[in-house]
Parts: C-alpha cells; structure tokens; sequence
C-alpha cells in the first residue's frame, strides 16, 4: 500500500514538473517573442522620435480672417485638435463604449484581455484605445492573415506600453480620435464633426458625440450619410447612449429622451470643389506650390508639402463676407439664367448670336479640344479620329443646373453647347487701406466651371474705364467736377494719335444734351464727353495712370480706350478703384496675413506693397464723380427701396436696396452686351463685379437685360445689404461718407442753393440743382 501511494505521488510530481517545464518553455517563448517584436525582428518597430512625432498625414488649413476654417489641402482630410478642445460628453461616450478602464490600465486591459482569450473573443474584443491608437499611427488595418495578425498584436501591445510612458491619458484619448477615418474623406473628430454635423467637436450634442463615437466599431457600416444605414446608426448611437448610462455619465432620464431623437446630420463634405471659396482656395493652392519652391525646411530637408505637413495659412478672406458674396451671385445669377434661356428659345444658334456657322464651328472645336474628356482619351491613345466621334455618341451624364445637378442623356458636344449658355460672373471685395481681399468669387460653381473670372479672366470694361480717363484729366487740365463741357457730335480726324480712320463715337441713347457738367457727364456715362478728354490730354497719360494704379493688362496707346475697348482682370480693376478710396495712395491686393507650421511657428509674413498715384484732393475728385452715378445715373437704383412693385422698387430685377449711404461706384456695359460690370465702394470696401458668358458671343440681344446695371450692379447691391444686415460680423463695412481732405483745393460741390419764390409757390425747383 505504501508503495502504491509513493508511486502515485512520483507521477504526480513528474506532471506537475513536466507542467512548469512547458509553463516556463512557453512563457519563455512568449517573453522571447515579444523581445524579438520589441527589437524589430518582425517588422521595423517606431523610434523614440517617432513616438514623439508620429508620422501621419496632416491637412494644410486655410482659416479665415475671422477665425474659421474655409477649405484644406490634404491627402488625408486630417486637422488635429487638442484634448481641451473635445467636449466632456465626448469623452466619456468613448470611454464608456470603447474601453471602460482606460484610467485603470498602461495600455493592455489584461481582465479584457483574459476575457476574450477564454470566451475565444465572442464577449467583444480587448483592444485598448491605445492599443487602437498604436495600430492607426504605425500599421493601420489588421491583417487577415492570421500569423500575421498575431506579430501585429504583439507590436500593438509593445507600443500601446511605450505611448502609455510617453504621454499622458489625455493626449491618448485626443491622438486617437484624431487618426479615426470616420470616412467621407473625414480623417479625425475635427473633419468629422465639420463634415457630418458642420461645428467644431467642441460645439457636439452628447447624442451627435454618441453617433460619431458609433462609428468607431465599423465607420463604413455606420456610415450616417448613407439612407440605408439610417436605423443601424440609430441603434448604435442608442447603444453607446446605454453604455454611458451604465458607466455614469448620463441620466436615465436624459438617456431616455435622446434615444427617441431622430439621428439628424447636416452633410457638408469638405473636398476640393465643394464649399465656401472653391475658386479662392484653387488661387491660393497655385500661390502654395509657388511658395513652398520659394521657402524650403529651414532643417534642410526639403520643400513643405501642402498636402501633408500641416500648414495653417491665414487668409485675409471674412468667412460671412464670403457667403453674402456666393449667397448674391446664386440668388441675382440664378434668376438671370432663367431669362437668358428664354430668350434663346427662339434662336437657331443659340446660345451664340448674329456670327456665322463657320464662327460657331471654331468656338466650338476649340472648346472640344479643350476638354477634360478629350485630354484623358488623348491620354489613353486615341486617335484624334476617334476622340472627335464619341463627342457625337450619347452619354449618360450629371449636368449643372441652378435647381441642382441633374442626371441626363446627351452628346458630350450638346454638353458643350449646353453649358456655353451660363452666365459667369468674377466679384472681388477689397480693404482700400490695407489691400486686404475680403470676398472672392471666381465663377458660378466651381465642380462644373474651373475657370477664374477674378484673376484668370480679363474681359472688356466698358464704361468702368471712363474714371481713369476723368482722373487723368483732372490732373492734367486741372478741371472739376463741377466745370461744364457740351454734349455734343465729335470727330477725331484720321492720323491723330496714330488712328487709321476718322473717330466718330456716338452716344448709347443717341442723343446730345448740350451743357453738363464732368460730374453729369459721367454719371449719364456719355460717350462724347470721355472722347474730348482723351483728344485734349491724349491716350499716353491715361495708359500711365492705370499702369501706375496696378492695372497689368496691356493698354493701347489708342483714343477708343477711353470708351473702355480695353480688357482687364476684375482684380486689377478692384485694387485700381481703390486707390481713390484710399486718397490716391495704391495698395496691391493680398490675401495672406500669415503662414505657420503645425506647431505654430511662423513661415511666411507677407509686407505691404503700396505706392502714391494721386494726390488726396484728385482722389476725392474722382469719388465725388462716381457718387454722381449713384445719385442721379446707372447705379442710381442701389438709392431705391421698397418693394411690392411700388415706388423705389427695381422693376427689372426684383430686389429693393435702399443703401442711403455714400456710394461711389461706375457701371460698365459692353458691345454688344457681351460684359456688365459694377464697381461700388464705400470708405473701406471695394467690391467689383463682371456678368457675361464663357464666349463673347453668347450674350444678351438688348440692353434691357444685357446692360451692366442689370447684369452686375445687383449682385453689389444683395451683397452689401447682406453685409450692412449683419451686426454680428468682425468686418464692419462702413456706412460713413468718403473722408474729405484738409483744404480740398478742387471743387465738388457742384449744387447750387435753391431760390424760394415767395411770390408764387413754395416748391423748389429741380432744375436749381446741378448733379
């Protein structure tokens, strides 16, 4: 019996040794394993440095003057935030759902960890946030590969370690929730709570947190902009409201309410045609690329990458003056459009008038090769053959319209035609004194017209040329506002200042009203009068003084200048303007204030550059006279009010004003109706407008429609109501009148104080004042 037993207890000793044996083995080859991971055998592991700095695609961001973010440039829509910017509710539904002893653990949840092992992960996984954290900065999606998938964890829990003694809970929980991709290129909680809710992440609801943090289980699947996944994300965002409950951080009560809320989003995806300033961030984009050639790493490792390393680029762009800018050109150019179609119903070539078959044929060939379509087949290695005949086969295809995109069948040649019919439109506003460009819209929509009308495009100017001539004239003659000039036909003879033919211009009414004064003439835009101007002081000082005031188009030393067959950029035109407002002084446009890396420090400051044109007193002449066109002229309707189709209403577009503060400002019209411009300023805000189609061509067919008071002023005017409506806005637009300088040697005062005749009446008499 005694030997039985001595027996039994020898077998048992030999499996209890043979038990450590493999214990101690396996552990040993454990802690072996994760030596071998931790020195890189598998895999290169982060160096300390990367840790510091983890390597990951971070947007460039282009923030506005009033501190919002306006577009990116990015491979990844990537924006940091720190963890004082994440709203407390957002926090804890992370912590609550993702892993609940955060706080408790240095990186591996070893009671999770245990748990999944013996269940064979069916009670849910163990990965840690910092464990998540590791895998999104240093390898990104798990292999399926299941040895694989092992190196990976084990490199994961290495790492989860090493960030763990590196930065504090905080900053984990803010790293992580900036490397998700909550997908809808929204890489980060910053691009997510723009793109899926349009706030920052502080600015969350606990149940607009509760949907983002859903997402973190499978973004794709959770995907909130998808209809289809409407009640997933629904449950899942109930599911996280349930788990804050259970951790403490939400009321029943309150859980109780939010989880019969609707799950309600406001999807404003971020890419780069869509948005606020589509053509401006494409301008600044050219100016970024130029810019980062010109101002290499300072460590010598080369050029900035705009997509990746995370620049902050502050603009000079006011983010609500840029909406009023988009909102005008939509709501003025939207009605505009539908009366252009109209009126091209009746025409066999439309949108093109009074040219010939073969002039069509070469705008649009030219257009054709121009083409997006026919650059990626020539590309391919089509034959130009080939490539002009599939512009005649059906396609289907998405088109812009102002109700929408819409879905349709056509030839990609009949796109063509189609989308020539669109107005286009270029407004810039502009700070006089300081250059600085507040609003720019370079065309309708940019997805569908890439070409800028801002500073691409220069087109005809019309009669927004004549104040050149008029300032020009006043310094050369030293005449006045107030001074008469006659009205009448005028002829410039063949060889005078090298013309090849006798000049005759004639007015656009076609009539002569005999005695006006400068400030008449020029409000009433008459031709003859500007034409007299410019034989008296000759085309050569007029060319000079628009160089001088910035302009970069080519002038011609020609008389015909002077009624405005000259092309220039809208953005020329603006800063040119300006210098009136700003008492002769030219200030060149900018757009940048500054430019800093992600850490703040500064790169790029830019200087003013500035020059004097005119003197004060020639300045304030010239505004005196383009207050004349906004009193008793072609921009005298911005003065009018009301509504309801009653007096001071604008009968030809709709939209009542009543701006009763100095303006100055000068329409423009063009042969043919092809252009319509307006420029208007008040003390400390130039904005500039063009109105016309892509092809000089497509125009309207009279002036009722076609004219720069109807085409453009109204955009001015919604504009600057819009801005005037808004007591909010960091910019305030002035409503004061024009500064006058100390001992104006130039007179503009060009009324004469009304005789009361008390004999007869009471009434004053019209004729008395002198405009």
């Amino acid at each position: 019996m005694a030997k039985k037993n001595s027996t039994h207890n020898d077998d048992y000793a030999h499996y209890v040794k043979k038990f450590w044996k493999i214990f101690g083995i396996g552990f040993a080859s454990l802690l072996l394993f994760f030596l071998l991971a931790s020195w890189g055998v598998f895999g290169r592991m982060p160096t300390f440095d990367q840790l510091e700095n983890p390597d990951s695609n971070v947007a460039t961001e282009i923030i506005s003057a009033d501190g919002e973010t306006i577009g990116k440039f990015y491979l990844e829509n990537r924006t940091p935030v720190k963890y004082e910017d994440l709203p407390k509710h957002l926090v804890d539904a992370l912590i609550s759902t993702e892993d609940e002893r955060f706080y408790e653990h240095s990186g591996i949840d070893a009671k999770g960890t245990l748990r999944a092992m013996v269940t064979l992960g069916s009670s849910g996984g163990a990965s840690t946030i910092t464990q998540q954290l590791a895998k999104n900065l240093f390898h990104g999606e798990g292999s399926r590969f299941f040895l694989f998938r092992i190196v990976q964890k084990a490199k994961e829990w290495i790492i989860a370690i090493r960030l763990e003694r590196q930065y504090t809970k905080q900053e984990i929980i803010a790293m992580y929730l900036n490397t998700v991709d909550f997908v809808n290129n929204a890489v980060g909680i910053r691009s997510a709570a723009k793109i899926y809710f349009g706030k920052e992440p502080k600015d969350l609801k606990v149940e607009e947190a509760a949907v983002l943090v859903g997402m973190l289980k499978n973004p794709s699947l959770y995907n909130p902009n998808k209809a289809s996944r409407r009640q997933l994300v629904f449950d899942r965002r109930n599911t996280v409201l349930g788990q804050m409950v259970k951790n403490g951080k939400l009321d029943e009560a309150e859980k109780e309410r939010l989880v019969k809320e609707p799950v309600r989003i406001n999807f404003s995806p971020e890419s780069h045609k869509e948005g606020i300033a589509t053509y401006f961030r494409e301008y600044l984009r050219d100016f970024m690329k130029k810019w980062v050639k010109d101002n290499p790493k300072k460590d010598g490792s080369g050029e900035y990458d705009i997509y990746r390393d995370g620049l902050r680029i502050y603009t000079t762009i006011d983010s609500r003056m840029q909406k009023y800018a988009e909102e005008a050109v939509d709501e003025h150019l939207a009605n505009l459009q539908e009366e252009f179609f109209i009126q091209q119903k009746k025409n066999k070539n439309a949108p093109f008038v009074n040219i010939s078959e073969a002039e069509t044929k070469k705008i649009m060939d030219r257009a054709m090769r121009n083409s997006e379509r026919w650059r990626i087949m020539e590309e391919k290695g089509f034959e130009e053959e080939d490539i002009i005949k599939s512009f005649g086969i059906k396609t289907e295809m998405t088109v812009f319209t102002w109700k929408g995109e819409k879905d349709t069948v056509m030839t990609p040649m009949d796109s063509i035609r189609y989308y020539k019919h669109f107005l286009q439109t270029g407004l810039m506003s502009m700070q006089p004194q300081t250059g600085h460009v507040k609003a720019w819209v370079g065309g309708i929509n940019y997805k569908h017209f890439q070409y800028d009308h801002v500073a691409q495009g220069a087109r005809q100017v019309g009669s927004t040329f004549k104040p050149f001539v008029y300032a020009a004239a006043i310094e050369q003659l030293k005449i006045s506002p107030c001074d008469s000039v006659i009205d009448s036909p005028f002829s410039m003879p063949k060889g005078k200042y090298g013309i090849d033919a006798d000049w005759h211009p004639q007015n656009s009414d076609g009539q002569f009203r005999g005695q006006v004064t400068y400030k008449k003439a020029l409000a009433l835009s008459i031709n003859t009068v500007s034409a007299k101007l410019i034989d008296r002081i000759g085309p050569k000082p007029v060319v000079d003084l628009t160089k001088n005031l910035g302009v970069n188009s080519e002038i011609p030393e020609q008389p015909a200048i002077a009624l405005g067959a000259v092309e220039i950029t809208v953005s020329d035109m603006v800063a040119a303007y300006s210098t009136f407002a700003n008492q002769g002084m030219y200030v060149k446009p900018t757009v940048i204030l500054k430019i800093e890396d992600k850490n703040g420090v500064l790169l790029y400051q830019p200087t003013t550059e500035t020059h004097e044109v005119l003197s004060k007193d020639i300045a304030y002449a010239v505004i005196k006279l383009l207050e004349g066109v906004t009193e008793s002229g072609s921009g005298a309707r911005l003065k009018w009010g009301g509504g309801g189709g009653g007096a001071g209403y604008d009968r030809m577009t709709g939209y009542p004003y009543a701006i009763i503060n100095p303006i100055a400002g000068k329409t423009g019209t063009t042969q043919n109706q092809s252009d319509g411009w307006f420029v208007g300023m008040v003390p400390n805000l130039a904005t500039g407008v063009w109105v016309g189609n892509e092809d000089r061509s497509a125009h309207f067919k009279s002036l009722t429609y076609g004219q720069g008071a109807i085409m453009a002023l109204p955009i001015w005017g919604l504009f600057m109501k819009k801005c005037y409506a808004d007591d909010d806005m960091v910019f305030k637009v002035s409503e004061k009148p024009f500064e006058r300088p100390a001992n104006l040697s130039i007179k503009v005062d060009c009324w004469k104080p009304p005789v009361r005749d008390t004999a007869e009446t009471d009434s004053i008499s019209t004729d008395e004042f002198d405009f």
